[in-house]
């Protein structure tokens, strides 16, 4: 009995230790693959790999990191007024479109359960500061980390933890935007 008990405690612990990273948009992410690597195969993750493309940040996300990156579906981005997409994809306003996307990236690879603790250390809210020079507050709704952009706005965290080989992606329902 003590034997079964105990190969069954392994079995448990190697499972977790090996637990899959969740789908993205259809799609497996693969913990040896980068953040764009994995990105593009995301249906639900068109326009920001577009935005990416458009804004010459492939090769900084494929990059050696580590990164985490708050990752705005589609519908994230069609919520935007009407033609903001369209408009920021532009090569005029390239500089506009960087600024918004490093917004979306902090310079480490923080996991939910850091992030948890930070906003718990900091009573509630916990100041978030990107690689695009924009400061978000990182809060919770229940057991949903939400994070606050420099114009009040709320994304919610819906898939959190996918691991990177440079980092880590956190799916957000809404596009984060710089104080104006």
């Amino acid at each position: 009995m003590k034997a079964f008990a105990l190969a069954t405690a392994f079995a448990l612990t190697t499972t977790a230790a090996f637990a899959a990273n969740p789908e993205v948009g259809g799609a497996p992410m693969f913990e040896d693959k980068n953040i764009v690597e994995n990105a593009v195969n995301s249906k639900d993750h068109t326009t920001l790999v577009a935005a990416v493309q458009a804004a010459g940040l492939v090769e900084t996300l494929s990059g050696k990191g580590p990164f985490t990156v708050f990752a705005p579906t589609n519908a994230a981005f069609e919520a935007l007024p009407a033609g903001t997409v369209d408009t920021l994809l532009k090569p005029e306003n390239k500089d506009q479109l960087v600024k918004i996307l490093t917004c979306h990236v902090v310079a480490a690879e923080a996991m939910s359960a850091a992030i948890d603790k930070m906003i718990a250390d900091d009573k509630g809210m916990h100041p978030v500061k990107t690689v695009g020079g924009c400061e978000f507050t990182a809060m919770k709704d229940g057991d949903k980390i939400q994070i606050k952009d420099g114009q009040e706005r709320v994304a919610t965290v819906t898939i959190a933890d996918v691991k990177q080989s440079n980092g880590v992606i956190h799916v957000i329902d809404s596009v984060l935007l710089p104080a104006m």
